[in-house]
C-alpha cells in the first residue's frame, strides 16, 4: 500500500459520510413503508440494487482504513467470538456477491433453518478446535475483514460449493475452499497484486475491483501470520490464512 497521502484522506473521510447517509436514507425507504409509503416492486429492486453497491463501496473504503492502521501498527487487542464473527462475515459477503442467498439466511428461523439454507446453496462452514469455545485476542474488525474478503473470493469464483473452515489450537487458521477453475500456475504469483483480476468465465455476482485478496495479505503479514494458495487449473482453489494471537 502506497503512503497516506491528500487524496487518500479524502476518499476515506469525506466520501464516508455521504455514502453513509446514501445507505441509511434508501434502507429507510426501504423498510418503513408505514411512513414513506408502498414501492412498486420495479422501484424497490432498483433501490435495492443502490443499497447494495453504497454498502459496497463503504465497505472498500473500510477495507482501506484497516489496512492503513495495520501498516502503522495500530491494532485493538479484543476478546473475540470467532463464532460471530465467522457469521459476520459471512453475511456481510453474501450481501455483496449473492444477496438472495443473504435475504433467505437472514429469514431463516433458528440454527438448523441457517444451516438447511446454507447447505442447499453449496455453502458449508465449520468452527473447531481451541476457538471455537475460548476466546480469540487480536483485533475484531481485521480478522473479519480477512475473513470476509476470502469468502467474497471464493463464492465469484466458485462452480457450486464454498467451504469454509476455521481452526486452530494455537494459532488462529482460516480456510477458504472453492469448486471454480482454480488459478493456473503462473499466474498465482499476481493474485495478491493490487487490482489484478483474474477473467473467469463461470464467475458470477458483482465483479471485484482487484483489491480483496491484496488487502488479506497485506492485514495477514502486518498481524505475523501467513496465508498460502493451493490451486491448479481446473482443480478449484483452497485459500489458508494463519493468524497469531497478540
Amino acid at each position: 500500500m502506497m503512503r497516506k497521502d491528500p487524496l487518500v484522506d479524502l476518499l476515506i473521510h469525506d466520501l464516508t459520510g455521504p455514502l453513509s447517509i446514501v445507505s441509511t436514507s434508501v434502507g429507510s425507504l426501504l423498510s418503513k413503508e408505514d411512513k414513506f409509503g408502498p414501492i412498486p416492486d420495479a422501484q424497490r429492486e432498483t433501490l435495492e440494487r443502490v443499497l447494495r453497491n453504497a454498502n459496497r463501496a463503504k465497505a472498500l473504503l473500510q477495507e482501506m482504513i484497516e489496512v492503513y492502521r495495520s501498516e502503522e501498527g495500530l491494532f485493538r487487542k479484543d476478546e473475540v467470538v470467532i463464532a460471530e464473527v465467522v457469521r459476520e462475515a459471512l453475511m456481510e459477503a453474501l450481501e455483496i456477491v449473492s444477496p438472495d442467498i443473504a435475504s433467505a439466511l437472514s429469514k431463516a428461523a433458528g440454527e438448523k433453518e441457517f444451516s438447511r439454507v446454507l447447505g442447499a446453496n453449496g455453502i458449508s462452514v465449520e468452527v473447531s478446535g481451541r476457538y471455537s469455545k475460548n476466546l480469540f485476542i487480536h483485533d475484531r474488525k481485521k480478522i473479519q475483514q480477512i475473513t470476509r474478503n476470502l469468502i467474497t473470493n471464493a463464492m465469484k469464483y466458485r462452480k457450486e460449493k464454498m467451504k469454509l473452515v476455521v481452526s486452530g489450537d494455537i494459532d488462529l487458521v482460516v480456510t477458504v475452499e472453492d469448486d471454480g477453475e482454480g488459478i493456473p500456475q503462473e499466474k498465482q504469483d499476481y493474485i495478491f497484486k493490487r487490482f489484478f483480476h483474474l477473467k473467469n468465465k463461470t464467475q458470477s455476482g458483482a465483479e471485484g475491483l482487484g483489491f480483496g485478496l491484496s488487502c488479506v495479505k497485506s492485514l495477514v503479514e502486518t498481524m505475523r501470520g501467513d496465508i498460502v494458495v493451493k490451486s491448479g487449473e481446473g482443480e478449484g482453489s483452497c485459500f489458508t490464512v494463519r493468524i497469531p494471537s497478540l
